[in-house]
C-alpha cells in the first residue's frame, strides 16, 4: 500500500479525439490453447471517446486527489460475445519522481491461455477447472493502439513500444501487465493524456467476471493504469490470491448494448440514446471512484428503494435481480440497508448518493464481489429465513464499499487491511440485524437446504470460521505482500485470521476503544490508500497502549498461540480448616474439610498472550488468577472448604487464536449419560429425516 500522499487536481483541456483503426497495433498474444481464437471483430466501432472532465460538474464535493481519470466507449456485441472500446485516460503525476514509462493492467490476457500467472497460481491452490473449458470460455484483451495526445499538435504513436512485462514472477507466457516507454518522462506534478483502443473477447467467468448466456457482469474489463509511487511503478500482475490498487478519478462511460437489455454500473446514469441499429448507449459518471465495473442482460427484474437513517445521508438503492429471486428483494434491501446503517454510525457515513445491488444468474460464478458503489451479491431459489442467506453475502459485499472503495488500500500487498476488517465488521452487522441465525447444509448440487437448528452461529465463535483457521496451521505471516501467500491458504491468512485477531483486540480493549479505532482509521485515510503502519499507528494511538507486542505476532510472523490445562486435581487434606467471611469482624467461623486444588496450565504454541485461569469448585464459587503467559507452564494452588469440578484457561474465550480450544479446561465431575443419550436422538432423527428425503428422489 502506498504511503499518503499530498496531490494538486490538475485540469485537462478538451479535445477532438479519434484513433486510427489498426494504427500502431500493439503487439498481439497467443490464442489459448484450447482452440483457435475467433478473429471477427464486432461489426460497430464505438462511438469517439469525449475528453473526461477533471473537476466535479455535480457541484459535489472533490474527495480524492483525482489523478486517473476515464472516458470511456465500450460496444457489446453478444453474438461474438466481444467487447470493442476507446478510453482517453487523463493521468497526473503525483510524485516527485518523473515517470520514464507508462504501465497497464490488462486483466483479460490471465485468461488467454493456461500459461498465465492466475491459472499457474490456480492449480497450485487445487481449484482448476480449465481442462473442461471448451474453446469458448475463453478470454483475453488485445491493444489496438496507443497514442500519446499533447495539449497542443500531432498525437504520438505508442504503439510500436508496448511490451509485456512480468514484474512479480518473471514468467515471460503472463500478458497481464504492459509497459510503454516514452521519450519524454511526465515529470513530477504534469498531465498527460492517452488515447487507447482495444478489444477483448468476455470469458465464461473467470473470477467474477464474464458472462454466461444473456448475463454479463463486467469487471477489470479495460486497459486500467498502475499506481506511480516514488519507488516507481506498483502494478502487479492479476494473480489467484489478491485483488486490486488503483487511483481515483473521475469516470465518463458510454456502453452500448442491445435495445431493451438492462444495464448496471459504478455511478450514475446520465443518459440513454438509441443508435438507430438495435442497440442502446447508456452513460454513465462517477466521482471519486477508483474502478469502474457494470453488467447488463435482458433478464433483470429492477427494484427500487431508498435508504434513509437519522445522522446520515440518504442513499437510492438500485436492485437488479433474477426473475426466480423476484420474491427475496426485500430481503436484499434489508441487508444493504443494515450495512450503510451500522457501517454509517461506527465508521463514517457512506458518501456517495447511490449503491447498485447486482443478483447474478446461476451458475455465473459472479456472486460475492465489490466494485465502487456496485456489487453483486447471491442467494439461491430456496433461501430458509433462519439461514442469513443472502444476507450475509450481501451485507459483506455491501460493506467493502467502505474499506475496498473509500479506504482503498493495496490489495495486491495488503488485502487483510480490507477483507479482514471487513469480514470482522460483517459479522458485527449481522448480530446486530439478523439476530439468531443457523448451520445449514445443502444437498443435490446445492439445491436442497437442510437448516440444522441446533447448531446457532455467533459472530466470535462461528465454528467455520475457528475451524478453517485452525486446520490451516502453516499459515504464511500477513507482513507478506498478499501476492506472494501460498495460493490454496490466502484467504484462511486474508480473511479469518485477521478478523480472529480483530475479535480478540475487542475482548482485549473493549469495542467502545475498538469501535474508535476503526472509525478514526476510516475518517482520516478516506480516499488516500493507507498503510498497514497506518493502521497499527492508530490503534496505539487511540488505546493509548502500545500493541507491537500483539502485532509482532499476529502480523509480523506465524506465532501459534496454544494454552492448555495439564493437570487438575482437587483433594481432601488430612487437616480441618475454619473457614469464614474475613472482612466481617465476629463473623462465625465454621469448621469444614479441606480441598487443596492445583492446576498446571502450559503454553503450548510460540504465541504469548495474557490469559486468566479460572477454578471452578462444587459449591458455585471460584478462584481466578491472571497469568501473563510467558512461562513455558504455570502451577497455581488453593486451599478451600469445597472440592473443585472444573479448571479453564481463558474462560471468557478472549483468545480466540487459540489454536486448540478443546485443551483449554478439565473437569473432575463426572459426565452424565443424560447429555450423550439427547444428542444421539437429535443426530439418529436428523439421519432419519435425511434418508428419507434421498429416497424420495431415487
Amino acid at each position: 500500500m502506498q504511503a499518503v500522499r499530498g496531490r494538486r487536481v490538475a485540469v485537462a483541456g478538451a479535445m477532438a479525439l479519434s484513433i486510427l483503426s489498426g494504427a500502431g497495433a500493439a503487439q498481439r498474444g497467443d490464442a489459448p490453447p484450447q482452440g483457435p481464437r475467433d478473429p471477427t471483430p464486432p461489426t460497430a466501432v464505438p462511438a469517439p471517446v469525449p475528453a473526461p472532465a477533471t473537476r466535479a460538474t455535480s457541484g459535489a464535493q472533490t474527495r480524492s486527489p483525482r489523478n486517473a481519470n476515464y472516458a470511456i466507449t465500450a460496444r457489446l456485441d453478444p453474438a461474438s460475445r466481444t467487447l470493442k472500446g476507446e478510453e482517453l485516460l487523463t493521468w497526473r503525476n503525483t510524485t516527485t519522481v518523473p515517470a520514464t514509462s507508462l504501465r497497464f493492467h490488462l486483466y483479460y490476457n490471465a485468461w488467454r491461455n493456461t500459461r498465465s500467472s492466475f491459472l499457474r497460481e490456480q492449480r497450485l491452490a487445487g481449484d482448476d477447472d480449465t481442462e473442461t473449458r471448451p474453446d469458448s470460455d475463453w478470454g483475453w484483451i488485445d491493444v489496438t493502439g496507443i497514442k500519446l495526445v499533447p495539449a497542443s499538435g500531432a498525437p504520438v504513436d505508442l504503439g510500436g513500444r508496448l511490451r509485456y512485462i512480468a514484474p512479480d514472477d518473471g514468467n515471460g507466457e503472463d500478458r497481464t501487465v504492459a509497459d510503454v516507454p516514452l521519450e519524454v518522462p511526465v515529470a513530477p506534478g504534469e498531465t498527460v493524456n492517452v488515447q487507447i483502443a482495444w478489444s477483448s473477447r468476455i470469458p465464461r467467468t473467470f473470477a467474477r467476471t464474464g458472462a454466461i448466456g444473456n448475463f454479463y457482469f463486467i469487471a477489470q474489463w479495460f486497459p486500467k493504469i498502475g499506481v506511480f509511487q516514488e519507488s516507481g511503478w506498483n502494478c502487479h500482475q492479476f494473480h489467484n490470491a489478491t485483488e486490486f490498487f488503483s487511483d481515483f478519478g473521475i469516470y465518463d462511460v458510454r456502453l452500448t448494448v442491445p435495445t431493451g437489455w438492462t444495464v448496471g454500473a459504478t455511478g450514475l446514469e446520465r443518459g440513454r440514446r438509441d443508435e438507430g441499429d438495435g442497440t442502446t448507449t447508456h452513460q454513465y459518471y462517477a466521482e471519486d471512484v477508483h474502478d469502474f465495473a457494470w453488467t447488463t442482460s435482458p433478464d433483470y427484474v429492477e427494484r427500487v428503494e431508498r435508504f434513509g437513517h437519522a445522522g446520515l445521508p440518504p442513499v437510492a438503492m438500485r436492485l437488479l435481480l433474477q426473475p426466480e429471486h423476484a420474491q427475496q428483494a426485500e430481503r436484499h434491501f434489508q441487508a444493504t440497508r443494515a450495512t450503510l446503517r451500522y457501517y454509517g454510525e461506527w465508521y463514517g457515513p457512506y458518501p456517495y448518493g447511490n449503491i447498485t445491488i447486482v443478483d447474478p444468474a446461476w451458475q455465473s460464478d459472479a456472486g460475492g464481489m465489490e466494485y465502487p458503489m456496485l456489487f453483486t451479491a447471491g442467494t439461491r431459489w430456496l433461501a430458509p429465513r433462519r439461514v442469513a442467506d443472502p444476507e450475509d453475502v450481501t451485507v459483506h459485499e455491501a460493506g467493502h464499499q467502505f474499506w475496498y472503495g473509500i479506504v482503498a488500500n493495496n490489495e495486491f500487498e495488503h488485502a487483510w487491511l480490507d477483507e479482514g476488517i471487513n469480514t470482522f465488521s460483517t459479522a458485527r452487522a449481522l448480530d446486530q440485524f439478523f439476530g439468531p441465525r443457523y448451520l445449514s447444509k445443502r444437498y443435490f448440487g446445492g439445491f436442497v437446504p437442510w437448516v440444522l437448528d441446533d447448531f446457532p452461529l455467533r459472530r466470535a465463535t462461528d465454528g467455520n470460521r475457528l475451524n478453517a483457521y485452525r486446520t490451516h496451521p502453516y499459515l504464511d505471516a500477513e507482513s507478506l505482500p498478499t501476492w506472494q501467500y501460498w495460493p490454496g491458504d490466502a484467504w484462511v491468512t486474508t480473511y479469518t485470521k485477521t478478523a480472529l485477531w480483530l475479535h480478540t483486540l475487542e475482548r482485549m480493549l473493549g469495542w467502545d476503544t475498538l469501535q474508535k479505532i476503526l472509525s478514526t482509521f476510516f475518517t482520516r485515510y478516506a480516499f488516500k490508500h493507507p498503510t498497514p503502519r497506518d493502521f497499527f499507528a492508530i490503534v496505539n494511538e487511540v488505546s493509548g497502549r502500545d500493541l507491537t507486542w500483539f502485532f509482532d505476532q499476529v502480523y509480523r510472523s506465524s506465532t501459534t498461540f496454544d494454552y492448555a490445562v495439564e493437570t487438575f486435581t482437587s483433594e481432601r487434606t488430612q487437616d480441618r480448616g475454619l473457614f469464614g467471611d474475613a472482612n466481617t469482624r465476629g463473623a462465625t467461623k465454621v469448621s469444614a474439610d479441606v480441598y487443596h486444588t492445583s492446576v498446571v496450565v502450559r503454553r503450548r504454541g510460540d504465541g504469548v498472550f495474557p490469559v486468566d485461569v479460572r477454578v471452578t469448585f462444587e459449591n458455585g464459587q471460584d478462584a481466578r488468577w491472571t497469568w501473563d503467559g510467558k512461562e513455558r507452564w504455570k502451577a497455581f494452588e488453593v486451599d478451600r472448604p469445597a472440592r473443585a469440578v472444573s479448571a479453564q484457561v481463558d474462560p471468557e474465550r478472549v483468545l480466540l487464536l487459540d489454536a486448540h480450544y478443546t485443551n483449554n479446561s478439565k473437569t473432575l465431575e463426572p459426565k452424565t449419560a443424560a447429555a450423550g443419550r439427547k444428542w444421539s436422538l437429535t443426530w439418529l432423527l436428523w439421519l432419519q429425516d435425511h434418508l428419507l428425503t434421498y429416497g424420495f428422489f431415487i
